[in-house]
């Protein structure tokens, strides 16, 4: 049954990429495909796919290098990063450049299309919502990434926006750490909690009049937080 989801092969190896972008065929993905980094980035810019799965080792340009110009042009979609096991040593440092995942070569062509399915379960429907979402003085505008107050715009990163649009489409509920971590990083990320709460603090620092009694993104002790709009 043909998927309105799209994922992009970016593979130097040709019967690899063969193979991974047939098999979703087959399942019923729509497949964009390149072979080296250079072309890589403006694929995925163009075509803006859903999912991105990613080789760490390209032509042109290296994969991390790649997932970093595409976060700063504002892709937001999922990138999973296909990497040798020697590579495992880079991983935490490549979250930080917007790596969603990773998936360990060689891999088994059924574990990889239930990752991607996972992710279209819990991952793609949560990114649609592009409304403009307003709290006390400020909107928030998910689609550019950005806050807007008083006329002035507020860069917001790729993950600062992620968490932001799920507290204000969840307004006033407790929401777990687990449940956030899930949202931002994908169901399967082995991201622990104190990354995530360092996440929270630097965007009450763009929210919040006084950061260190928020008034909006308040602490649920033990629990995780919740997003109150009192003002």
């Amino acid at each position: 049954m043909e998927k309105d989801i799209t994922v992009a092969v970016v593979e130097d190896d040709e019967n690899l990429r063969f193979l991974v972008s047939h098999r979703l065929q087959t399942e019923g993905y729509k497949v964009v495909q390149s072979g080296n980094g250079l072309d890589a980035e403006a694929l995925i810019l163009e075509s803006n796919p859903d999912i991105v799965l990613l080789d760490w080792m390209l032509p042109g340009k290296e994969g991390i290098d790649v997932c970093e110009a595409v976060r700063k042009n504002g892709f937001e979609n999922i990138i999973i990063m296909m990497t040798a096991k020697s590579q495992d040593v880079d991983k935490i440092d490549a979250y930080s450049y917007g790596i969603s995942d990773y998936i360990t070569k060689p891999f088994n062509m059924d574990v990889l299309v239930a990752m991607i399915e996972n992710k279209v379960r819990f991952f793609v429907p949560k990114t649609v919502n592009k409304d403009i979402l307003v709290f006390g003085k400020t909107e928030h505008h998910p689609q550019i990434h950005s806050l807007i107050r008083d006329g002035k715009k507020i860069e917001l990163t790729i993950l600062e926006n992620r968490i932001l649009l799920h507290f204000l489409q969840n307004m006033g509920r407790e929401i777990t750490r687990e449940e956030l971590m899930e949202v931002v990083w994908g169901y399967s990320s082995n991201v622990n909690t104190r990354t995530l709460d360092m996440h929270v603090v630097r965007l009450r620092k763009k929210i919040e009049h006084n950061p260190d009694k928020p008034n909006y993104l308040q602490t649920v002790r033990g629990l995780g937080y919740k997003f109150v709009d009192e003002e």
